[in-house]
């Protein structure tokens, strides 16, 4: 069953000068997938488009066989507490005002969803691996990779059905990197993760599924292992040959 479906989208700030150009995409539900591709390829305007921050200057995007509408205030509001994001960098990405409790309870404040704030907080901590008991600490007192559990704890409070992860460990060293992920394939378990990334060897430790972008267009989409296995297009033949992998 498809959960997104990307139906020839194009996006550009001219006519002349396209972002995105016919794009079409089905995410399935459960499905985790992969969005490759170097900077300038697109990969980062799509994503915008599927958070609805973005409209599509042609084409369309649907969630659950809805069409994806700004003007629709009811549907929008019920889509951001469905779809939620977690961005590149762990440091500018929290709030340093805010402790771990205001942090992570945003989603529930301005989604306005009922329950036991601190009870849901404190639950999203524990599975993303971190103590409870950290609620009244600041940004600035934890890691990077610590600082990046508590975004990806906010991402995940609302129980969304799809979570959008941009880069989200490319600011990380290696050694944290390798934990994020295998959070990251732990999630993957319980929801549909679309991952954007220009690293071929981190999706592949990730996603199920891969999509390669190039300047705009899909130039070739299917199961990661067999991308990787035999990849059909010279500039996923490129990335492949470039990208450093994910320790085994």
């Amino acid at each position: 069953m498809s959960l997104v479906s990307v139906d020839n989208v194009s996006f550009g700030y001219t006519r002349d000068r396209l972002v995105l150009d016919g794009v079409s995409l089905e995410i399935r539900a459960g499905a985790s997938v992969g969005l490759v591709g170097e900077s300038g390829s697109g990969k980062t305007t799509l994503l915008r488009l599927l958070l609805g921050l973005t409209r599509p200057s042609a084409g369309q995007i649907r969630f659950d066989d809805t069409r994806l509408e700004s003007g629709n205030a009811g549907f929008m509001r019920d889509y951001r507490r469905q779809v939620q994001a977690v961005f590149q960098d762990p440091y500018s990405s929290l709030d340093p005002r805010q402790n771990v409790l205001g942090i992570v309870s945003e989603p529930l404040r301005s989604l306005r969803i009922p329950g036991d704030r601190r009870a849901l907080v404190e639950a999203a901590l524990v599975s993303v691996g971190l103590e409870p008991g950290i609620l009244g600490r600041y940004p600035h007192e934890f890691s990077g990779g610590q600082r990046q559990r508590i975004a990806i704890a906010r991402a995940i409070v609302a129980r969304p059905k799809l979570l959008l992860a941009d880069e989200a460990v490319s600011a990380l060293d290696l050694s944290t990197r390798i934990r994020i992920v295998e959070l990251l394939q732990q999630l993957a378990a319980e929801m549909t993760l679309v991952f954007v990334s220009h690293d071929l060897g981190v999706v592949a430790a990730l996603c199920e599924e891969m999509v390669i972008l190039e300047r705009g267009r899909i130039v070739e989409a299917g199961a990661t292992r067999k991308i990787l296995a035999d990849p059909q297009h010279q500039y996923t033949r490129k990335l492949l040959g470039s990208v450093p992998r994910m320790p085994a």
